[in-house]
């Protein structure tokens, strides 16, 4: 009897996992779309085409635009007053709902493997967890140690080049032969994985990336889940591999790290593994795809990095703030609060828009002008900000400096070809195709 139970709890779970969380946000949203509720428009549109206009209808609103689902943050200050906050979490607060949806999906996701928005995922955790996970892992992803990394990254993007070589001016798709390999192969040798397993990390990640977003597709839920549950499977051997026989990468280095003789399990090592990748590559990819396109329709761009090659980090910077790889990330109210000026309730959501604060015209002069030399680029929050803002911060400008640089240095002739895909994903924003002819 308790095993037949048990098999109908293994498959009703993910039935109501995506239920509550996809499919019941995504009818509420569709209706508060047709009332023109700006974040139905918001989470349903697609991301193929420009979102901008959208987030600026939303700014026009004010500083807190009340959505349907959430309340939207659009301007600097107030996305980092958010951020910031430790009267926000991140995620939602368990506590905030006692109904019988909120059993329900908890019930649902009790004993549910591991995802990027998960516990004891960084992205998620809290104070005082989140302070020993961080303190444990930015030893391993410092500045420090990504400069060590940069030597390599600067071979492994010469290589590719030098591989590309040889399509002799064909058509080629970017993404799939550059700006793809680039990211993985470094984030594979930052988790040691052996060079025979790195096409299946590379699909784990690609698969799992829509896990950010919401009101997915039932054939795109089970893709997700069965991506997060590969991934997981293949994390607890290779964890056993560098306990037995640690390297020199830095996920060998975190295995064995300890603040006060405590360490990191099993559990959340995995998830700060799952989280390097999520992090650590999808969204370097989405960084060198966009920032591929935009130096090649801004010439006049690309020409003052030839003059001028020491500005190549600040328009890395640039390329952050003006299309960048995560367009918003949300917050829960811990306890009644006050947000520009509007009083937030207990468990109450803000959708932080980073793309629409990145463009804050009271901070950015002409924000919707892509500018290399711009002088206050860095203010930008595609990092986040507070508490939670992004580790590896430092490895995706570095890789993002290195593999630009490199690629348009190597072949200045580049062209774009028609045919060009964006992502379908709503919360990352990258292309899944970049047709072009090197030169």
């Amino acid at each position: 009897m308790t095993a037949a139970l048990d098999r109908v709890e293994s498959k009703a779970k993910p039935v109501v996992r995506w239920g509550l969380g996809h499919l019941l946000p995504r009818t509420v949203m569709t209706a508060a779309a047709r009332r023109g509720d700006l974040q139905g428009r918001l989470i349903l549109t697609s991301r193929d085409g420009d979102p901008f206009p959208l987030f600026e209808e939303i700014r026009a609103q004010g500083p807190l635009y009340r959505g349907r689902f959430s309340y939207i943050a659009t301007g600097l200050a107030t996305v980092r007053e958010v951020l910031s906050s430790n009267d926000f979490r991140t995620g939602f607060d368990p506590t905030a709902s006692r109904g019988a949806i909120n059993r329900a999906y908890l019930w649902s996701t009790g004993d549910h493997r591991l995802g990027p928005l998960e516990p004891p995922s960084l992205l998620v955790t809290e104070p005082p967890d989140h302070t020993r996970y961080r303190k444990l892992v930015s030893r391993v992803f410092s500045v420090r140690a990504v400069e060590r990394l940069r030597g390599r990254t600067e071979r492994i993007a010469a290589d590719l080049l030098d591989e590309l070589a040889r399509t002799a001016g064909e058509p080629i798709d970017l993404v799939e032969r550059y700006c793809a390999l680039l990211p993985v192969t470094v984030i594979a040798e930052i988790l040691g994985v052996p060079a025979g397993d790195r096409q299946r990390v590379l699909a784990f990640g690609a698969a799992a990336a829509p896990s950010l977003d919401l009101g997915l597709s039932w054939r795109q839920f089970r893709r997700v889940e069965s991506a997060l549950a590969g991934f997981d499977r293949w994390l607890t051997d290779h964890l056993a591999r560098l306990r037995d026989e640690p390297g020199e990468d830095l996920m060998s280095q975190l295995v064995q790290a300890r603040e006060d003789g405590v360490g990191l399990d099993d559990r959340e090592l995995k998830a700060t593994a799952g989280l390097v990748l999520a992090a650590g590559f999808e969204t370097t990819v989405n960084l060198l795809g966009n920032g591929t396109a935009l130096l090649h329709d801004h010439p006049e761009q690309l020409a003052i990095l030839r003059e001028r090659p020491e500005s190549w980090p600040n328009a890395v910077d640039e390329i952050l703030r003006f299309d960048p790889p995560v367009l918003l990330t949300g917050r829960s109210a811990r306890r009644p609060t006050e947000v520009a000026g509007t009083s937030i309730g207990k468990g109450t959501l803000v959708t932080t828009l980073l793309a629409a604060a990145n463009r804050d015209p009271d901070v950015f002069t002409d924000p919707a002008r892509f500018d290399v030399a711009r002088a206050n680029a860095k203010e930008h929050v595609s990092f986040s900000a507070g508490r939670h803002f992004c580790l590896g911060a430092a490895l995706a400008r570095m890789e993002g400096e290195v593999g630009l640089r490199t690629l348009f240095d190597r072949y200045p002739g580049l062209r774009r070809l028609p045919g060009a895909q964006r992502r379908e994903t709503r919360v990352l924003r990258g292309f899944a195709r970049l047709p072009v002819r090197l030169g």
